[in-house]
């Protein structure tokens, strides 16, 4: 049976985040992950995780000055300092709710300086916390454009380049067939590299059941390939309602 994650992010994204984590558990998902939660206090969501024995499976680090325009700091030459106290900062928090995965943001960047800027920081990371899985995630054209990291064969490269263990891509179903399509193709190229895989229906992000990708062959071939941590719904309920939009989970699982 295909287990799932909620990523509060974009579900009950309106509720503060301990809120969010007991509407998870009582809607019947496996576990969390979330985007940015530094506003809120890391003792009362672990609390919260430990009361629903839901386990936070990743976070982000920041994004840098978002009114600025920006959208992750690792790849983004003369910006060192602050892209590793992001990367320190996210190492800190996620200590605090038992060492979730970490998404490296990379920001909006481009060529080979912004490449070596990234493995650098990337290298940084690894080694600063090396009980930590590190992600990278591409992201497309569409919604994040100009965004450095936005090709799983790019990822591979820099993952190869970084040469560390506990450095993973992040493949979210929605970019990557977005991105490239092909996605049973792309998912069993990338396996030995996969930290986590997420999913949204496309071209909406809305919930998965609708859009052009059909999950059911997804998840039966992810299965297949024997991957089985949770999958993670990352998607946008399109009315706002996450409750209403859950439907989903019984013809997916």
């Amino acid at each position: 049976m295909t287990r799932f994650s909620a990523n509060l992010g974009f579900l009950w994204s309106g509720r503060p985040l301990v809120d969010a984590i007991h509407a998870a558990h009582d809607a019947g998902f496996d576990a969390v992950e979330c985007h940015w939660p530094y506003d809120h206090d890391p003792a009362e969501v672990k609390a919260a995780l430990d009361a629903t024995g839901l386990a936070m499976l990743g976070l982000n680090t920041l994004r840098g000055d978002v009114d600025s325009g920006d959208n992750g700091l690792t790849a983004l030459p003369g910006r060192r300092d602050e892209a590793r106290m992001a990367i320190d900062h996210a190492i800190a928090y996620a200590g605090f709710i038992n060492k979730p995965k970490i998404h490296v943001m990379a920001g909006f960047a481009e060529g080979m300086q912004a490449e070596a800027c990234f493995v650098d920081n990337l290298r940084y990371a690894t080694k600063a916390a090396k009980d930590i899985t590190f992600l990278i995630e591409p992201l497309n054209q569409y919604d994040a454009p100009g965004y450095f990291l936005n090709h799983t064969d790019q990822a591979r490269r820099v993952i190869e380049s970084v040469g560390a263990a506990n450095l993973k891509l992040m493949f979210d179903c929605y970019h990557v067939q977005i991105i490239e399509g092909d996605l049973t193709r792309r998912l069993k190229a990338n396996l030995d590299i996969i930290g986590h895989i997420q999913f949204a229906g496309v071209p909406s992000r809305g919930r998965p059941d609708r859009g052009e990708i059909d999950y059911r062959h997804v998840f039966a071939h992810i299965a297949e390939m024997g991957y089985d941590a949770p999958l993670g719904a990352e998607y946008k309920p399109e009315d706002g309602d996450t409750d209403s939009s859950l439907g989903w989970m019984e013809t997916l699982r």
